[in-house]
């Protein structure tokens, strides 16, 4: 039995899963309410949260799976990509947890765990079934608030490798969802308040287009021969166009009476009527664009790659739209695609714990010194590993 903790940018979590397929218990303590009146995270106040929150959500992970800390086989916790005092946090005190107890701790990638996200609930499936596992090698995207990223995923024996074959050159989707929310006077986060108020609008209206990502010339060719161009992302683009549609079309004022009008916790009815059509239409086209690059992009990969499933994952993953157009293309193309539960598309632990089962198998521990990587991509896991302890 693996705890994880997860802790890399506003939500503390803790959670207990077996042989990285039964989960034990999850607990996620969300720090929305502390956030909110700023709209957007504030990494102090992030980080000092995290302190608040760690060890009772610790506890209650614990308490919910019914075990006490003898019981655990090995720590783990994420080391980044993240805001670098909120993933220290964590690790400060699982490296205290696992020092104490004598067991292992294992370092974990963010982008990793959303990932295993999709591989823990495809295995709790096929778990007493005669369900098959999705045939490999699979295209992961990880869309989120922080990533937009497109991985090659394989399986080698008990290990994973991961080929990141697409990415975005600025913002990434989820960060593009919580700021044009913020810019039409909606709460935050941005993303649930786009993905209820655009059912209301008309995704046609306005016809927002992603022009195709110009490559940096110092970058060489794919040595495949594949242009990556072709799947790099780029969000801030229709965040101006966004912005200037409400200038030209003198929509300042509406703006300004919503997020006045609308209070610490709005419901979508609330929301809803203060939402003209034009608002509504505005936010619906700007929903369509977004999942229709990602759409687009997505399965352009997996088809150069030639892959046999498709994993999509993260906070973005919640989208109701993206998870019916995705279904419905991967439906047309005879290609399986999965997606995590509502719970587990957002930041959370049992993921963590998840992803570091297979470094438990192969004794692929963290060193004594093992600290926060705010910028770690999916390679470079292995720089902070050492010998069994």
């Amino acid at each position: 039995m693996i705890l994880g903790i997860e802790t890399s940018c506003d939500e503390t979590a803790a959670a207990v899963v077996r042989r990285g397929a039964e989960t034990l218990s999850n607990i996620v303590a969300s720090q929305i309410a502390t956030h909110l009146p700023y709209g957007g995270v504030v990494p102090e106040l992030a980080s000092r949260e995290h302190l608040r929150n760690i060890v009772p959500v610790v506890r209650a992970a614990l308490r919910e799976a019914g075990i006490t800390f003898r019981d655990l086989d090995a720590f783990a916790v994420t080391n980044g990509p993240g805001l670098a005092g909120a993933l220290l946090v964590g690790i400060s005190y699982a490296k205290a947890l696992a020092y104490a107890a004598g067991k292992p701790l294992i370092a974990v990638n963010h982008l990793e765990g959303h990932i295993h996200a999709v591989l823990l609930e495809q295995a709790q499936l096929a778990s007493g079934s005669d369900a098959e596992p999705l045939p490999l090698p699979a295209l992961a995207l990880v869309v989120s608030g922080g990533h937009t990223h497109l991985y090659l995923a394989r399986r080698h024996g008990d290990s994973w490798t991961y080929r990141n074959v697409g990415r975005t050159v600025d913002d990434a989707a989820g960060e593009a969802f919580d700021k044009v929310a913020k810019l039409l006077g909606l709460g935050y986060p941005g993303g649930p308040w786009i993905d209820a108020l655009a059912a209301h609008g008309n995704p046609y209206a306005i016809p927002f287009s992603f022009s195709q990502v110009k490559a940096k010339a110092h970058r060489r060719e794919d040595p495949t021969g594949i242009d990556a161009r072709s799947t790099l992302f780029s969000f801030s683009g229709i965040k101006t166009a966004v912005l200037r549609y409400t200038q030209i079309h003198g929509m300042a004022e509406s703006i300004e009476v919503r997020r006045a009008s609308l209070g610490a916790s709005p419901t979508v009815a609330e929301a809803l009527s203060l939402c003209d059509q034009q608002t509504l239409d505005l936010i619906a086209s700007f929903q369509r664009a977004v999942i229709d690059d990602l759409r687009r992009k997505t399965f352009r990969a997996a088809e150069m790659h030639g892959v046999n499933s498709l994993f999509i994952s993260g906070g973005v993953a919640a989208n109701r739209e993206l998870r019916v157009r995705f279904t419905a293309e991967a439906s047309d193309r005879e290609l399986p695609i999965a997606f995590p539960s509502l719970a587990l598309s957002t930041d959370n632990a049992a993921m963590i714990a998840a992803a570091a089962w297979p470094r438990l198998l192969g004794n692929d521990f963290a060193r004594p010194d093992l600290t926060a990587d705010p910028s770690l991509t999916l390679g470079k896991a292995a720089a902070q590993t050492a010998d069994p302890l």
